[in-house]
């Protein structure tokens, strides 16, 4: 398998889709349906890559960048942020977060910004 990329979203559809995508182009994923099962499992799994919603139960994206950027085992984890919000884009920025994308979004898109986050060409 190759990197492990982190997939947090209330909508179990779209997660389900981006993990069949995902895997498809040789990742490894790890789901989280709301923001505290996704602070859970960074802790856990330490995935090279953070994909997330804003909109989540429990904790909010931006409660959960927040909180990652305080944690020293989490703050180097890069983030692609995926809303249907784009008023906070510029709020996420300030937040260290490396790439926000607007819902609807092409996967094309978004696997280019994976691999830009992760190094890879």
């Amino acid at each position: 398998m190759g990197k492990k990329i982190l997939l947090a979203d209330d909508d179990p559809n779209l997660i389900q889709v981006l993990q069949l995508r995902f895997k498809k182009a040789g990742y490894e994923i790890v789901e989280a349906y709301d923001g505290d099962e996704a602070l859970l499992k960074m802790r856990q799994e330490k995935p090279d890559l953070a994909v997330m919603d804003i909109t989540m139960p429990k904790m909010s994206g931006y409660a959960l960048v927040r909180e990652m950027k305080s944690d020293a085992d989490l703050k180097h984890i890069p983030i692609i942020v995926i809303s249907g919000k784009d008023s906070m884009q510029d709020i996420f920025k300030i937040e260290g977060v490396g790439t926000y994308l607007v819902k609807p979004f092409d996967f094309a898109e978004l696997l280019t910004k994976v691999k830009e986050q992760l190094g890879e060409k």
